[in-house]
């Protein structure tokens, strides 16, 4: 009888083990197309970044995913263009893939899951969790959900004490791509978040998302500090180049030079990577002078 026991033992042992090994194997074998650079960034934070077989435009951190084929040139997301990388999965943003694409995908026997994400620290940890969990690795991402609450829990608490009993500064984001296409960024958009979270607050509360940017909202707004990406610094001149557009002069902002330059895949994501976004922001506001 002792005998019998131990080898069925054993042998629930070595199914036991012959499983983990399929899991494993099957994991490593996963072939997966990320849409959106949150998606991308997480996936690699995730520990999956191997499994990337192609991904889009705006992915381009870290280094390894900038390296990666892309399915278009452009934002423009086909079927087809997905397909040609045979991925098993697709994980993209809500509501911005089309539809008609996104059916020709799970009809192909492609398992294509949108993930929706919300500008918030709580939006952040549900989003990395969403994640993890579409590629069926929720420890894990229970795991960095727990560590970007630690580090965001540290960042807070720096923010909350090195703005107590100071005067906020107003923040005006301008997206720009050259000359003729600027927008700026109002109530409700990442942005809008990011500048709360890091101890500002935005310039614009007129509306919600982003509108067109003009002369006279630029001095209506007033700003203490210009936010850009670094690429749309560049688009423009350079910040001399800024500090000379229409009305520049007649704000805060332009008269203290104070044209913030940071890096667009780590203000935007709101993931892994928050953390280090509020600090980077938080620091550069603490650094422009106030009046």
């Amino acid at each position: 009888m002792k005998n019998r026991r131990n080898k069925f033992s054993g042998l629930k042992w070595a199914v036991v083990l012959v499983l983990v090994g399929v899991r494993c194997s099957m994991a490593q074998q996963l072939r997966v197309v990320t849409l959106n650079s949150a998606i991308t960034e997480t996936v690699f934070a995730l520990g999956m970044g191997d499994n990337i077989v192609a991904t889009d435009v705006t992915s381009i951190s870290p280094k390894a995913a900038a390296d990666l084929p892309r399915v278009s040139r452009n934002r423009s997301i086909s079927a087809e263009g997905v397909m040609a990388f045979h991925p098993h999965i697709v994980l993209a943003p809500e509501k911005d893939v089309p539809p008609a694409v996104a059916q020709h995908l799970r009809q192909s026997g492609i398992r294509f899951i949108a993930i929706r994400q919300e500008f918030s620290e709580k939006g952040a940890y549900r989003f990395i969790q969403e994640v993890a969990n579409a590629l069926d690795i929720p420890k894990k991402g229970k795991e960095a959900v727990l560590r970007t609450k630690l580090a965001m829990d540290r960042v807070r608490a720096v923010v909350e004490e090195q703005t107590a009993g100071r005067t906020k500064p107003k923040v005006l984001f301008i997206y720009a791509r050259g000359a003729g296409a600027m927008s700026v960024a109002g109530r409700g958009s990442s942005l809008d978040a990011l500048i709360e979270l890091s101890g500002g607050r935005n310039a614009v509360q007129e509306f919600s998302d982003f509108k067109p940017y003009t002369t006279e909202a630029l001095v209506k707004a007033d700003p203490d500090v210009i936010l850009m990406f670094d690429f749309g610094v560049s688009s423009l001149g350079g910040k001399r180049s800024i500090l000379k557009m229409p009305g520049m002069n007649m704000t805060t902002a332009g008269r203290h030079g104070r044209i913030l330059a940071l890096n667009a895949s780590l203000l935007v994501n709101f993931s892994t990577r928050l953390p280090e976004a509020v600090a980077s922001l938080h620091r550069e506001l603490m650094q422009s002078p106030q009046e």
